[in-house]
């Protein structure tokens, strides 16, 4: 069996930026153990297969190289510029069926914006705990991390300051312990996302690293879904004085990515988060897949 694919970066205007993505035209109907092993063989964090939809205008599966996730944010861009490169969509609203619900987008040639869902704020977790998966002092941390999802589940973690994002390094027995105390079975979900703020106001900054498991890569260059899962935190916990701002991830690894991002709601009651970025086509092609 052989399918189209593109590679793409997302969030970022040029190739080598950002994070990439390889989209597989038409992979939706392959077995799970296919798509894994595709993103193994990549070395990506995350593939994304496509198939028609029902309730969209297309189907996309998000894959690790360990499970399927109902979503993620840098697929969704990449998923979207490379369907816009083939022409199999156009400029517009668009509509994507996920396992997270639908996902609202705009599209505008390599520039995507998505509306990701209303924010769910699960429990909050002990400064001690999440610390330790990072190498880090529980004083590094300046509100109490708590597991937050707008499709994925991430632990919002703030960091006081750039030096202690910098600081971070993955503790795996100590990342066991956080996973057992939250009553996970693996380590590859609600991993806490590191994130500092630098006058996050509409014309301010957000910093911020995932650090991951194996067999993932050991860090995401750009993470659109904690992404807009962080700002939702943020705004609700009276962090950034306006919903708008720019995320920015990537730049130690030296693949920085950028995103514009907007909280829709007031405080207390967010309706969604806006997260737009553009993406770089690096290369396309023909993936031969087991029969």
């Amino acid at each position: 069996m052989s399918f189209e694919f593109d590679w793409v970066d997302a969030f970022t205007d040029s190739a080598f930026g950002g994070n990439g993505c390889a989209v597989v035209h038409g992979g939706a109907v392959l077995p799970d153990d296919t798509c894994m092993a595709y993103v193994r063989e990549t070395a990506l964090v995350e593939c994304t297969f496509t198939g028609p939809s029902d309730v969209a205008d297309v189907r996309v599966r998000y894959f690790l190289a360990s499970r399927e996730i109902p979503f993620a944010g840098h697929p969704t861009v990449a998923t979207i510029v490379a369907l816009r490169h083939r022409g199999m969509i156009a400029d517009g609203p668009l509509r994507i069926e996920t396992q997270a619900g639908i996902i609202a987008a705009e599209v505008r040639g390599t520039s995507v914006t998505m509306t990701q869902i209303a924010p769910v704020f699960g429990s909050e977790v002990a400064k001690e705990l999440v610390a330790a998966v990072g190498g880090l002092e529980p004083a590094d941390i300046i509100a109490t991390p708590r597991i937050v999802s707008t499709g994925l589940p991430f632990c919002i973690t703030v960091l006081r300051d750039r030096d202690a994002l910098l600081r971070a390094r993955l503790d795996l027995d100590a990342l066991g312990r956080y996973c057992a105390a939250l009553g996970q079975s693996a380590d590859d979900m609600m991993e806490p996302f590191w994130v500092t703020l630098d006058g996050a106001t509409q014309t301010g900054r957000t910093y911020a690293r995932l650090l991951m498991a194996p067999p993932s890569p050991a860090e995401d260059p750009f993470t659109g879904s904690a992404t807009g899962a962080m700002a939702a935190f943020l705004w609700a916990q009276g962090l950034i004085d306006a919903p708008r701002f720019v995320a920015e991830q990537g730049h130690a690894m030296g693949r920085p990515g950028r995103a514009e991002v907007e909280v829709l709601g007031p405080r207390d009651a967010i309706t969604g988060v806006r997260v737009a970025g553009q993406g770089a086509l690096v290369m396309s092609g023909k993936v031969f897949m087991p029969g």
